[in-house]
C-alpha cells in the first residue's frame, strides 16, 4: 500500500506542475491585461509601461513563470490589485469557508443519493423507480442558479422561514453558529449533484446484481438484504468514489454560482469579484487552488479504490 501511495503522490506532483504552467499561460493570454484594468481607460501608455515594468509583465513569459514559481515555493502568490492584500491571506480566509460549503453539500448529497440509488435499483421497472428516475432527471436538468432562485423564492419570500443571504462570519465557527443561513446554499448545491450520484449508484447496483458472486450467495441461502448490504453495496460504492473525486472541480464551479447567489464569503465569490476587476494574482491563486483540488481529488479516488478493492493495489 505504501508503494502504491508513493507512486500516486509522485504522479500527482507532476500533474500539478503541468497544471501550474497551463493556468499561468492561459491567464496571461487573456485580452486587456492587468495594467489597463487597474489604471482604467485614462491610463497613459507611459503609466501602463511603468506598471508592467514594476510587476515584471514586460519580461518574457518563461521568465515571468520562473519568477512566479520561485515566489510560489515561498508561499508568495502576489498581492491583490483591488483588495490591497496578499493573495495567500485571502485564500487562507476564504478556502475553509468554501470547503465547509462543499463538504456539507457533498455529505448531504451522498446521504440522499446512496439509499435513493439502492431503492431505484431494487424497485427497477416499478412505478416508484420511474417516479424517482423522473425526479432525478428533473434535478439533473435544472441549472444550479435556477434551483437557487426557486429556493430563495419558496423559503425566503413565499414561506419566509430561512434567510436568503448566507452568514457573513469571519471564521468557519461563526458560519456554523448561524446555521440557518447555511441551509439554502448547502441544499442548493446538494440537490444539484444528488441526481447524478443516485443515477451512478443505481447503475452500479444493477450491474452488481447480475454478477456471479450474487448468484452464489443466493444459492448459499443468504437473505436478499444481507447480500445487498454486505456485498453489493460495497462494490457499488467504487464508481461513486471515482465520481466524487472527479467531481471536485465541478463542485468548486457550483460553489462559484451558489456563493455569488447567496453572497457566501468563500472562494467562489472572491473569484467572481476578481474576474470583474481583472485582478490577475487573485484569479491565478484561485485557479491554482482548484487545479490542486482536482489533482487531490483524483489521488483520493485512487486511494479509495485501493481501499475498497485490494486487487487494484496489486495491479498498481
Amino acid at each position: 500500500m505504501t508503494g502504491f501511495l508513493v507512486k500516486r503522490f509522485l504522479q500527482a506532483l507532476v500533474v500539478l506542475f503541468l497544471v501550474s504552467i497551463i493556468v499561468f499561460v492561459l491567464l496571461h493570454m487573456l485580452p486587456g491585461g492587468p495594467a489597463r484594468a487597474i489604471l482604467g481607460p485614462k491610463g497613459t501608455p507611459q503609466q501602463i509601461d511603468q506598471f508592467n515594468h514594476q510587476q515584471g509583465y514586460d519580461r518574457s513569459l518563461p521568465t515571468q513563470y520562473l519568477m512566479y514559481l520561485k515566489r510560489l515555493f515561498t508561499g508568495d502568490l502576489g498581492d491583490s490589485y483591488k483588495l490591497n492584500s496578499p493573495v495567500f491571506e485571502l485564500l487562507k480566509q476564504r478556502l475553509p469557508k468554501t470547503l465547509l460549503l462543499t463538504v456539507l453539500s457533498t455529505a448531504l448529497a451522498v446521504v440522499i443519493a446512496v439509499p435513493l440509488g439502492l431503492l431505484q435499483a431494487v424497485r427497477r421497472g416499478k412505478a416508484s423507480d420511474y417516479a424517482l428516475t423522473g425526479l432525478a432527471f428533473l434535478l439533473y436538468a435544472t441549472p444550479v442558479f435556477f434551483l437557487g432562485l426557486i429556493m430563495i423564492i419558496l423559503f425566503a419570500q413565499v414561506f419566509p422561514v430561512l434567510p436568503a443571504e448566507a452568514p457573513q462570519g469571519e471564521s468557519v465557527g461563526e458560519l456554523l453558529g448561524d446555521f440557518t443561513g447555511l441551509v439554502l446554499p448547502v441544499v442548493t448545491m446538494a440537490f444539484g449533484i444528488v441526481a447524478m450520484f443516485s443515477r451512478y449508484m443505481r447503475s452500479a447496483v444493477l450491474d452488481n446484481l447480475t454478477e456471479e458472486y450474487v448468484r452464489t450467495a443466493m444459492a448459499k441461502g443468504q437473505s436478499s438484504r444481507r447480500i445487498l448490504v454486505r456485498h453489493v453495496l460495497r462494490n457499488a460504492l467504487i464508481p461513486l468514489a471515482t465520481l466524487l473525486g472527479l467531481y471536485l472541480p465541478t463542485l468548486f464551479s457550483g460553489a462559484l454560482v451558489v456563493e455569488s447567489m447567496f453572497n457566501y464569503p468563500g472562494m467562489g465569490l472572491l473569484f467572481w469579484n476578481a474576474a470583474q476587476g481583472s485582478d490577475f494574482p487573485v484569479l491565478l491563486g484561485v485557479t491554482l487552488v482548484v487545479g490542486i483540488a482536482t489533482v487531490l481529488g483524483s489521488l483520493l479516488t485512487d486511494i479509495l479504490y485501493a481501499v475498497l478493492d485490494p486487487r487494484i493495489r496489486s495491479v498498481a
